[in-house]
């Protein structure tokens, strides 16, 4: 948060910060395996004093606030590289939650499919129509951007399956089609016998 006018096109009367605004409750805080080093120590210090100041102000402000943080990235890799702070690591590891990779839960991706294609059908109302050969194409696929990639992936075939039509193979996206013909030709490749 700041106080008015520390910096050109500061709202007039100031504005809180995210703490302020999340005081007596929960502050998401997603991709902190990415947050620069020196940001990593001012979140620390408000972790630890449970206070912030605002930009260009003075007042202490007391803030009570339970924090969650996700990231893409192995923390303890990144603190042993340098990238992350060890004791911010800590303060944040109280809880850890492991959430698998869509590449290790294909069992998800049906029901997920199902849900995106209701999602972004253009008429909600109609009866899903899939055919067996989409899922198991789907299935096979690594999915290396997760969830929301197979989400972009169904928002993208919706737009482009017709009204009548079987939702099929033929509706995938062109990288995703290269990608599995690549890994089965390099499959079959492995298992040819060398004589």
């Amino acid at each position: 948060g700041y106080e008015e006018g520390p910096f050109t096109g500061a709202r007039k009367g100031g504005n809180p910060g995210k703490f302020e605004l999340a005081d007596g409750g929960t502050l998401f805080l997603d991709e902190i395996g990415d947050m620069p080093l020196d940001t990593q120590a001012n979140l620390l210090r408000v972790l630890e004093t449970k206070e912030v100041v605002r930009v260009g102000g003075h007042e202490v402000i007391p803030v009570d606030v339970r924090v969650i943080a996700a990231t893409h990235k192995d923390l303890k890799e990144e603190v042993e590289r340098g990238n992350f702070r060890s004791d911010l690591f800590y303060r944040l590891n109280v809880m850890p939650v492991h959430t698998p990779a869509l590449r290790e839960r294909k069992e998800d991706i049906r029901v997920l499919i199902d849900r995106f294609y209701r999602q972004f059908s253009p008429n909600r109302s109609r009866r899903i129509q899939i055919d067996e050969n989409f899922y198991r194409i789907m299935r096979e696929y690594h999915w290396p951007g997760n969830v929301r990639e197979l989400q972009n992936v169904m928002q993208m075939v919706c737009n482009i399956v017709g009204e009548n039509e079987k939702l099929s193979n033929q509706h995938l996206p062109q990288y995703i089609k290269e990608k599995l013909n690549m890994e089965i030709s390099e499959e079959s490749v492995a298992v040819k016998p060398l004589y």
